[in-house]
């Protein structure tokens, strides 16, 4: 995967040209090629790929809660990068998660196994949208478990003047959090999205997940897909941009058109 500044320009350029019209970024700490909050790493990969592009650029949040990285944060201190971002004028979207899942492996006999405890409170997913409302940026919810898109669309409708939420469905093959990828799931997901937001725009995604089961029921269903390393199984062979060009390909053979980032703007809208 892409770790320096320069990398992550050039890919997230690569995977624009590919068909992608989001891109959600990672940034890391080049001495320990460690994930960092770092509000001039980030300027610098947004501006650099928007320079070439026009694509939506938008950053993960911190991670919090407990398991082998045990860490919480007061609201203020998680959003902060996020915050500086939006006074710069370099934010369209944040991660504003809107719920608390215990994300773990389903296969017991991995040593290594990932046991986490997710942590969203209350406190943060509010703090997070406020500062959509002030700022102006589009809340991106993943949805875990049926009860985030419950909690996250009730949230969003009490905070005035806050962008209208795009929904992420997260589906695992290898993680017990949320449904599998399987059509069933999809269309319980959609009909519950119905009946809370019945306007929302939403795609599909996951961790340790193969979402291509699932791809023509989102397309008739209207959804969008993302794809890419932090949505494939752990080691994957496969990097960021041949993922794009593989759904890419998959999309247009469903007879479908690749959207862009001005059309998906407007669908927000």
């Amino acid at each position: 995967m892409p770790v320096t500044t320069d990398a992550l320009i050039a890919e997230g350029i690569d995977c624009a040209k590919a068909g992608a019209s989001v891109i959600h970024i990672h940034v890391y700490d080049p001495d320990t090629g460690q994930q960092f909050e770092n509000f001039d790493a980030y300027k610098a990969v947004i501006e650099g790929i928007r320079e070439y592009e026009d694509v939506i650029v938008y950053p993960t949040l911190p991670l919090s809660g407990f398991g082998k990285t045990d860490q919480t944060f007061s609201a203020e201190a998680r959003f902060k990068t996020v915050e500086k971002l939006a006074k710069a004028g370099l934010l369209e979207w944040s991660v504003i998660d809107p719920g608390t899942t215990q994300i773990t492996e389903l296969d017991p006999t991995n040593s290594e196994q990932v046991q986490f405890l997710y942590i969203n409170s209350e406190a943060e997913i509010r703090y997070g949208l406020e500062l959509a409302s002030r700022y102006n940026f589009v809340p991106s919810f993943a949805i875990y478990e049926p009860g985030f898109l419950r909690l996250g669309a009730t949230l969003s409708r009490n905070i005035k003047g806050c962008p209208r939420p795009i929904y992420r469905f997260m589906f695992s093959d290898k993680f017990c959090f949320g449904f599998p990828a399987e059509e069933i799931y999809l269309l319980a997901y959609i009909d519950l999205l119905k009946q809370t937001n019945p306007e929302a725009v939403w795609m599909i995604a996951g961790l340790q997940v193969n979402l291509r089961g699932i791809v023509s029921t989102c397309l008739e269903a209207g959804g969008h897909i993302r794809t890419g390393l932090e949505d494939s199984y752990f080691y994957s062979e496969t990097a960021n941009l041949e993922l794009v060009r593989q759904t890419t390909k998959i999309v247009l053979n469903e007879n479908y058109e690749i959207g862009t980032a001005a059309q998906l703007r407007q669908q927000l809208a």
